[in-house]
Order: structure tokens, then C-alpha cells, then sequence
């Protein structure tokens, strides 16, 4: 569940938006299901219409990919990695691919309370021709979207694993 969103900074040859997002599980916990998207990933962002399709290796060079039996994507590759901290992409995500501008996704984990806090920052530039102010806003609500189906998955399964607890 985002506990903050914004678009950081806005302008025609870019944007930043960030998600701030408490994850009701350990930093581990929320590495696991990070890298399931077929999970939590929106089918009405794939591009094959089913999230079964989308992986993600969170490895150095790893790939979020979609894959179908006629073609696939790269969505983005790993070219940061920290562990269960800190996960960054190259990644111009959806129709921003097209548009061959540059993205970078960053997800940040970090135990916080009693779970995670998580967060995601999406930057992307391009040229003022991109006029890329006039998506940042959208872009936003899709990353809360996106990421706030990770965030709510790593949530119901903490319930379950301390409702689990509980039984006698």
C-alpha cells in the first residue's frame, strides 16, 4: 500500500516519480516476491495480456522479461544489485520503449516497523520533443499500480504466515 507517491520533478525532456510503500514482511520476504512478478504484475500491463508471462532475475545482468510463444520483451535488465536492498533497471518500461527514451527503476527495501519499506523511483529522460511532463502523471499511477500489487501481495501472505503462527 503506497504510504507516499510522487512525481518528484517534471519537465518536457523528463521526470522522477517515487513510491514510498510499507510492506508488511522482512526485507527477504519482500525480495522473494519481487522477483515473481507473474504474482503482482497488472495484467493490463503485459503486453501478452497474462502476467504468467513475466519474469524477473534479480541478477547482475538479469532480465524482467516477457516472454510468449511467438516473441517476447525485455522490459529491463539489472545493472545494479544489493541483496534484499536495492534492485535498479534499465528500463523504459510500456509505450515508453518506443519512444527510446532512457528509464531507470530503483527499488529500494529496508526494514521499517514491523516489515519493509519500499522504494520505488522511476526516472526517465529523453528530449524536450519527447514532452515527457505530459506523461509523468500517468506514468505515476501505473508505478503505484504495479508496485502496489507487490506491496499488497507481500501483506496478505504476512497475514497468513501470522495468522499460521497463532494456530494452536
Amino acid at each position: 500500500m503506497p504510504a507516499a507517491a510522487a512525481v518528484k520533478q517534471s519537465a518536457p525532456d523528463g521526470f522522477i516519480v517515487e513510491h514510498r510503500l510499507h510492506i508488511a514482511a522482512t526485507p527477504a520476504q519482500a525480495w522473494a516476491t519481487l522477483a515473481q512478478p507473474a504474482r503482482w504484475w497488472p495484467r493490463e500491463h503485459t503486453w501478452s495480456g497474462d502476467p504468467a508471462n513475466l519474469s524477473l532475475s534479480l541478477t547482475l545482468g538479469g532480465c524482467f522479461c516477457e516472454r510468449w510463444p511467438d516473441g517476447g520483451a525485455e522490459h529491463g535488465h539489472v545493472i545494479l544489485l544489493r541483496r534484499n536492498e536495492l534492485v535498479r533497471l534499465s528500463a523504459a518500461l510500456g509505450p515508453l520503449q518506443d519512444m527510446a527514451v532512457t528509464g531507470v527503476l530503483s527499488i529500494a527495501i529496508a526494514p521499517k516497523d514491523d516489515g519493509s519499506e519500499a522504494v520505488v523511483t522511476y526516472r526517465v529522460s529523453g528530449t524536450p520533443a519527447h514532452a515527457l511532463d505530459k506523461l509523468a502523471t500517468v506514468v505515476d499511477q501505473v508505478i503505484g499500480l504495479q508496485f502496489g500489487g507487490w506491496a499488497a501481495l507481500d501483506g496478505s501472505a504476512a497475514e497468513k504466515r501470522t495468522a499460521a503462527k497463532k494456530r494452536p
